[in-house]
């Protein structure tokens, strides 16, 4: 087989012809890294044999996706139903956030029906034996391997036949043929390369785990991502015992799901009802509290905000935003000043999204709207009220997307007030019990709510 040398970029994994001390496509230094390919004869000439003929979509078959339980529902969930066979899954998430536990315990349900094989690369068969004595994972469907070698890992994937393969993690794997050190944008895009045409190949279910950096993201290239079926991320603050799964990119069903979990001694349980649990130990008659409907993937979640607004003792107002977008928070502090005549440019402003939840749709503007002027005004919103509704620079209130399920499920909690945009109520059917406090500015949004 005839070698040739390709290059990577590290920091964007992008492709060069040849060495560069400075990589041309995102201007970093020395991040290029070289990497031998395999080139066959078959991808070498054009035109050669091997090469699959082109067809007609309407020639090629419907089949349907064969789906199984993973035996955690919330997982199921933000898979879009459960597991897809032949499909390649990535986990990822920062390290001690609880990724190993979650795909141990998958594993002690999966194994009970199917032939599991779960590889790790940073434990020991010894670690991996009291981990599932702890999580009560002692199945005899559960095949363990301590393994970091790729050609080790598929040794034994054609030995056992597992049906369910798991990677852990795929910055510990490496391919003995390259010389870069494993966790390197080469070897990454090498095994998970290779782990895709092993789902897709001989249709096992593949989960990979991957570690997130500093910025964020999963460690290598981001055409990792690109790669794999879905991606799901695990979030959570290491000190807090909830954890939350999100779906950032599915091929098989809706992204945006997200799956709550809590951390116990015995390991990861399904929290299937995330509006209490966010909302317990919410404080009565306290100025700054407000509580709105977010849409994560199709499931309504309700969300405390609260906000803080004291006055600014030097020249220099603080700004301080958690679980919300903090340029978004400073422009509606701006049009609350502006177009709500409240003077909070002199005051330090802290927001916080309760639970550790991330706030991304402008539904919750109107609630950060509401905290802030009750915390500015020092006069607390009542118990039972919730807002829904975007913001807009003129202090306009407009409409947000499925509102009526907004509305079941701000009901269904206790609330019996809600605050909306005046704007597309005209053939709105409010849920029993549940009045509906319409508005067309901010104004009139935070005088309705004070006043209850």
């Amino acid at each position: 087989m005839k070698q040739k040398t390709v290059y990577y970029c590290t920091a964007c994994g992008n492709e060069t012809l040849r060495w560069a001390g400075r990589c041309p496509a995102c201007g970093a230094w020395n991040t290029i890294e070289e990497q031998p390919s395999p080139v066959t004869k078959t991808n070498s000439a054009p035109g050669g044999g091997g090469h699959r003929k082109a067809r007609s979509i309407t020639e090629l078959s419907e089949a349907e996706e064969v789906r199984f339980p993973t035996g955690l529902g919330e997982l199921d969930r933000v898979l879009g139903g459960g597991a897809v066979r032949g499909s390649l899954v990535l986990i990822g998430g920062a390290p001690g956030i609880g990724k190993s536990t979650l795909m141990l315990q998958i594993c002690g349900k999966l194994c009970q029906t199917n032939r599991v094989l779960y590889g790790s690369g940073e434990e020991s068969e010894h670690q991996l034996k009291m981990r599932a004595k702890r999580l009560q994972v002692e199945q005899p469907g559960l095949l363990v391997l301590s393994e970091s070698s790729l050609g080790g890992l598929l040794d034994a994937v054609r030995e056992e036949h597992p049906e369910i393969l798991v990677a852990d993690s795929i910055q510990t794997l490496y391919n003995e043929a390259l010389d870069s050190a494993p966790g390197s944008v080469s070897q990454v895009r090498d095994c998970t390369m290779a782990l895709m045409r092993l789902a897709k190949g001989q249709g096992i279910t593949v989960f990979v785990i991957g570690h997130v950096n500093k910025e964020g993201s999963i460690a290598g290239p981001k055409v990792l991502e690109h790669m794999v079926d879905c991606v799901l991320y695990f979030e959570g603050d290491t000190h807090t015992s909830y954890r939350i799964l999100r779906a950032a990119k599915n091929r098989f069903g809706a992204t945006n799901e997200i799956g709550v979990f809590e951390m116990r001694d015995t390991g990861l349980e399904e929290i299937r009802e995330p509006s209490k649990l966010l909302l317990e130990g919410r404080p009565e008659n306290a100025p700054g509290s407000c509580v709105t409907c977010a849409m994560e993937g199709v499931r309504p979640v309700l969300a405390e905000v609260q906000a803080l607004v004291v006055t600014c003792p030097g020249g220099s107002p603080r700004r301080n935003s958690n679980g919300f977008d903090y340029n978004r928070a400073a422009m509606l502090l701006a049009v609350l000043e502006k177009r709500g005549g409240l003077r909070v440019s002199a005051c330090d402003a802290y927001l916080n999204i309760v639970g550790g939840l991330w706030l991304e749709e402008p539904a919750a503007d109107l609630s950060v709207i509401l905290a802030l002027a009750s915390s500015y005004l020092d006069r607390p919103l009542p118990r039972d009220l919730a807002a829904v509704g975007e913001v807009g620079l003129t202090g306009e209130l407009r409409s947000v997307n499925r509102l009526e399920q907004r509305l079941r499920e701000i009901r269904r909690l206790g609330f019996r007030t809600c605050v909306l945009p005046a704007h597309g109520l005209g053939r709105l059917e409010a849920p029993e019990g549940l009045r509906l406090l319409s508005a067309a500015h901010i104004g009139e949004a935070i005088r309705a709510a004070l006043r209850e």
